[in-house]
């Protein structure tokens, strides 16, 4: 069994799926409850055999993506999260690489390649940020395009939400310095 919470924040409705303390799916950006359910049962599809449960599931994780979506600092470092079992091995050392990612820090598309080990491979990083499962907790809206461009942003309002969640760790950032 799957627990699921959909939660409004300032940043739109948000959702989580997972099971005990390990978190499988986060969506952000949704206009409401409705589709934010939705798209976390899109993201769940693989795992349909075990069904979904609405519930107050890991309210901790909550409170925090709430506080974060508001502006706080806060790193998920801590979280357990799982993987989609499908992953190459690229796609899974892409998406623990930028997991590694401070909050405040961007990294180009072209740079996480490297540092996975495969210079030539940014179009392919910019497909693993593009179906990252996790958002947030592995911070693909960190992730940019040669020259600072924004690149894409999979989630409702698209690059629109990325420039929102950027400028909000700037700001917090420059506001702790």
């Amino acid at each position: 069994m799957l627990n699921y919470a959909v939660f409004s924040t300032e940043l739109g409705y948000w959702g989580m799926a997972g099971s005990d303390r390990t978190v499988h799916a986060i969506v952000i950006g949704h206009p409401d409850e409705l589709s934010a359910v939705k798209a976390l049962r899109e993201k769940m599809s693989p795992s349909a055999a075990r069904p979904l449960i609405p519930s107050d599931w890991y309210p901790e994780l909550r409170e925090a993506l709430e506080r974060f979506a508001a502006g706080e600092p806060i790193a998920f470092h801590d979280i357990d999260v799982q993987l989609p079992e499908r992953l190459t091995k690229f796609q899974a050392k892409v998406l623990n690489q930028t997991r590694k990612l401070k909050y405040g820090e961007t990294v180009s598309y072209l740079e996480l390649a490297k540092r996975v080990g495969h210079p030539g491979a940014a179009r392919a990083v910019g497909s693993v940020m593009a179906n990252n499962a996790l958002p947030i907790l592995i911070p693909c809206h960190r992730v940019l395009g040669a020259g600072g461009k924004l690149g894409g942003f999979s989630a409702p309002r698209g690059t629109d939400l990325k420039r929102e969640l950027l400028h909000m760790e700037d700001a917090a950032h420059a506001a702790l310095l």
